[in-house]
C-alpha cells in the first residue's frame, strides 16, 4: 500500500487526516509529526487542488473532506460575519496559490517530543 497506516484503524486515520488538514487550512501552521505531516501534506495539496479549480463539483469533494468548523469571525458594528473553514479554502487560501503547480506546504523538524522522542516538525502553507 501507498500510504502510512501510523497504528491506527482506516477510520480512525482518516478521521485525523481530516482533523489535521481542517486545522492546517484554519492555522495555516501546525505542529505533528514527521509521518503524519508527510501524509497530511498529501491531503492538504489536493484540497488547496480543488480550492484553485473552484467549480461546484470541487466545493462539494472538498466539503465531504474538510470538517465544518468555524475559520474566522469578523465584526463590523451589528454585522457579524463567520467564515468556515471550506470557505477559507476557497477564498483565502487557493487564490494565493493560482501561479503554483504544487508544493503549497512546508515542513521544517524541530526538536524531537519529550517522552517518545518522536521526530516532530511545523508544517505550514508556503
Amino acid at each position: 500500500m501507498s500510504y502510512r497506516k501510523l497504528g491506527r484503524t482506516s477510520s480512525q486515520r482518516k478521521a485525523m487526516l481530516r482533523d489535521l488538514t481542517t486545522s492546517l487550512i484554519i492555522n495555516e501552521r501546525i505542529v505533528t509529526t514527521e509521518a503524519r505531516a508527510k501524509e497530511v501534506r498529501k491531503s492538504a495539496d489536493k484540497m488547496i487542488s480543488l480550492g484553485k479549480r473552484g467549480d461546484l463539483a470541487s466545493r462539494r469533494r472538498a466539503a465531504a473532506f474538510v470538517r465544518n468548523t468555524v475559520a474566522d469571525v469578523k465584526e463590523d458594528g451589528d454585522d457579524v460575519t463567520v467564515q468556515s473553514a471550506l470557505q477559507k479554502l476557497f477564498s483565502d487560501v487557493a487564490p494565493r496559490y493560482a501561479e503554483r503547480n504544487g508544493g503549497y506546504t512546508r515542513t521544517m523538524k524541530t526538536m524531537p517530543r519529550r517522552g517518545d522522542a518522536a521526530q516532530m516538525v511545523i508544517i505550514e502553507l508556503v
